[in-house]
């Protein structure tokens, strides 16, 4: 289905325009974020995907990171697309802020009722690309994948699962190990149900384990975020790189919090990532 935009703005240069688009994915409307730089007047550039976080939309990104400056220099096109399907009217998406609405945690839900409209891995890895690949100008094989939270789970699940259609990846205080902390038992027990088995097909500690991305990582964590015992577990994912050779950077950052002035300071270095792999 054809992007409908629905606002356009200069920025650095550039164009963010936020666009809305009847998905067959999803069988609802999406609604996302596209910032293209201006390079890509001149020819086609480099995208980059974030996945946001929970309780999040298309818009935070965009709004709160401070990335277009960055992305307007490195001729970056940036895609920030919504979190979940919205007015799906599925029962009990509106009951709590990390189930349902705002937190489809990217992947494709196998159980009812969620099963018919929460197929945000189909939507992310599948149909989206072919939407932006359509309607800007995309170098071809030049797609990166980040994300925060619940979307650097997205972010690193994506590209571990679909290396080759992502090129580089990275993420900011990610979920690492969703099948062992409670936000993934929750989310993963209602979209995947009881299997656990059929979990691991999600979690990126459990797939870099087996098979790492065919390029570098780079992860960010705050050591004063408030998730980070219970919900976030790095240290898992630090252990399957290990296992498989994984090229992962892992920076853990004393004082920062999982705040989006946690992902200012570091948003630099995650687009300076991205450009170098992207360019090559």
């Amino acid at each position: 289905m054809a992007l409908e935009k629905r606002s356009e703005s200069l920025c650095f240069g550039g164009r963010l325009g936020v666009y809305a688009h009847a998905s067959a994915a999803t069988g609802t409307e999406m609604k996302l974020a596209v910032y293209l730089p201006p390079a890509a007047a001149d020819g086609p550039c480099p995208a980059l995907y974030y996945l946001a976080g929970l309780e999040c939309t298309q818009d935070t990104f965009v709004q709160k990171a401070g990335a277009l400056r960055l992305a307007s220099s490195l001729g970056l096109i940036l895609v920030a697309p919504d979190t979940s399907p919205r007015g799906a009217g599925v029962p009990g998406e509106d009951e709590s802020w990390d189930l349902g609405t705002s937190a489809g945690f990217y992947l494709d839900a196998t159980q009812e009722p969620w099963a018919g409209h929460y197929r945000m891995g189909s939507y992310i890895n599948e149909e989206l690309p072919a939407l932006i690949a359509a309607a800007f100008p995309v170098k071809p094989g030049a797609q990166g994948i980040m994300g925060h939270s619940m979307g650097g789970h997205g972010a690193l699940i994506s590209a571990l699962r679909y290396p080759g259609k992502w090129k580089s990846l990275s993420a900011l205080a990610p979920i690492c190990h969703p099948v062992d902390v409670p936000w993934g038992e929750k989310a993963f027990g209602a979209y995947l149900g009881p299997d656990r088995a059929a979990w691991q097909e999600f979690d990126a500690s459990v797939l870099m384990g087996r098979t790492p991305f065919p390029g570098p990582v780079l992860v960010d964590q705050g050591l004063a975020d408030k998730f980070l015992p219970g919900q976030l577990r790095p240290e898992a994912l630090e252990a399957a790189a290990h296992r498989s050779g994984q090229v992962l950077t892992l920076r853990r950052h004393e004082g920062y919090d999982h705040s989006y002035w946690f992902i200012q300071t570091f948003i630099a270095d995650h687009l300076e990532h991205h450009a170098r792999e992207l360019n090559t």
